[in-house]
């Protein structure tokens, strides 16, 4: 098959090395962006007075037909028409003849991938802000449910103090909130228009790239045409915003697997986000939030091969720039399908109260309580740290826990300590009275997610 690009050339290449140079296997996932962009390029031919309405009219109708058979699936990509951009051309050929080969003028395939990719990175990063969107609403939901529900905080993976659940949620909250600004940021890059740029110095036709930009939805033009086929910035930025996003994810899976154990029994995961072993009867396997939690080295996988990629690349356009596209779309994927999964598992997940209660009853995360009720009685903090920590030691040699101990046995301590202290000691009360701003506190857990409520306008 005759190359579109093979005047230059002399003799027939090799399937194999066709194959090997082929993006049309993957970059198809741009088909349709592909014909958007050149219908609104065609347009700024028609508009400029670049080619006649005759020949644009005629143009147009091609384009909105592949448009439509490529919704149908009617469309067959081939790998000697080498990429996305080639088999569109000379399926457009087919179907209106010669005429379309004046669409490409004033264009390159240089421009026109970074203008698709720009068109398709901009619908997915407004898709995954949905999605997380959609897993912020969850979250406050949940957190409204058990905002008296305590539950062990830990630090070192140890019990620290008691909090309450809907506190920790609320820091999940937190932490995809500045994900979805971050993604936010990203589409401000995402939302630029390298059309017209041509291979990398421009065109001598009297284009309007203000123009086209306006027909695609974006809202700003690549100044510098070198840059505007060679930049790669806001795919890095968004592979970097996933792993991030991703980083999220999986830590608060880590804890979901851990909270599903037999030692922990915190939650039930529903049976839609587990699965059973093949030899052991009675397992169920937290295998959703296991996947999420691996499939975010692939993602991080992605921003370091895309940066090693662009760290030795001189300006303009190289080969190489091949290499952007699958990474973007199977990072899109993983984000979008893990997002997903994961808002199913916190919505449908039975949270056991009285299992994380009583995890606080029986340990040591109420030392804090006692050295702080000491300091309040005027003991130096440290001198009451040193009080308690005698004491935890004691308790532990005997297997009791601090509210065990007598009045008696905590006077001979320090003889400021009271009977209110056993209610001090409470972990529900220990909560309770964390009011400072961002506590665990009851109150400031209401107030912030009536926060939260008011960011996500649910008001």
């Amino acid at each position: 098959m005759e190359k579109l690009w093979g005047g230059r050339f002399e003799g027939v290449s090799e399937d194999w090395i066709d194959a090997f140079g082929a993006s049309i296997p993957f970059d198809q996932k741009l088909a349709s962006d592909d014909i958007t962009g050149s219908l609104a390029h065609v347009k700024m031919l028609s508009k400029t007075g670049i080619i006649s309405e005759k020949d644009a009219a005629a143009i147009i109708s091609g384009l909105e037909t592949l448009q439509v058979k490529l919704q149908k699936g009617e469309l067959s990509f081939t790998i000697q028409n080498e990429d996305i951009h080639l088999n569109i051309e000379k399926l457009l050929h087919d179907e209106i003849g010669a005429v379309a080969g004046k669409l490409h003028t004033a264009r390159s395939r240089n421009d026109q991938v970074a203008t698709d990719m720009h068109l398709y990175l901009k619908r997915a990063v407004k898709d995954i802000l949905k999605a997380l969107k959609d897993l912020k609403l969850v979250l406050i939901q949940k957190a409204e449910e058990h905002v008296e529900t305590i539950m062990p905080g830990y630090t070192h993976l140890q019990h620290a103090q008691p909090i309450s659940f809907a506190h920790h949620l609320l820091a999940y909250y937190n932490m995809f909130s500045r994900d979805a600004l971050r993604f936010e940021e990203n589409l401000v890059r995402i939302d630029c228009s390298p059309l017209g740029a041509a291979a990398l110095a421009g065109t001598t036709f009297p284009i309007d790239r203000q123009y086209s930009a306006e027909l695609l939805g974006l809202k700003q033009v690549y100044e510098n045409s070198l840059d505007a086929v060679s930049d790669r910035d806001y795919i890095i930025e968004f592979l970097s915003h996933s792993s991030i996003l991703m980083m999220h994810l999986s830590r608060f899976c880590e804890e979901l697997i851990l909270w599903t154990s037999h030692e922990f029994q915190f939650i039930l995961l529903t049976n839609a986000f587990s699965t059973g072993s093949s030899i052991m009867p009675q397992k169920k396997n937290p295998d959703m939030a296991e996947l999420i939690r691996g499939k975010t080295g692939r993602v991080y996988g992605h921003l370091f091969s895309l940066l090693t990629v662009m760290k030795g690349l001189p300006l303009a356009y190289n080969k190489d720039f091949q290499e952007d596209k699958e990474g973007m779309f199977d990072t899109v994927e993983t984000v979008t399908k893990s997002l997903a999964i994961f808002t199913g598992m916190i919505d449908t997940m039975k949270v056991n109260q009285h299992t994380m209660q009583k995890a606080t009853e029986k340990d040591f995360s109420n030392a804090t309580e006692l050295a702080d009720y000491l300091a309040k009685k005027g003991i130096p903090f440290r001198e009451a740290h040193e009080i308690v920590g005698k004491l935890v030691l004691t308790c532990t040699k005997n297997g009791i826990f601090l509210q065990d101990l007598s009045l008696q046995d905590l006077k001979e301590v320090s003889p400021l300590i009271e009977a209110d202290i056993y209610d001090s000691l409470a972990s529900k009360t220990a909560v309770k009275k964390r009011t400072s701003f961002g506590g665990t506190g009851f109150d400031s857990v209401r107030q912030a997610i009536q926060n939260a409520k008011k960011q996500e306008s649910l008001f």
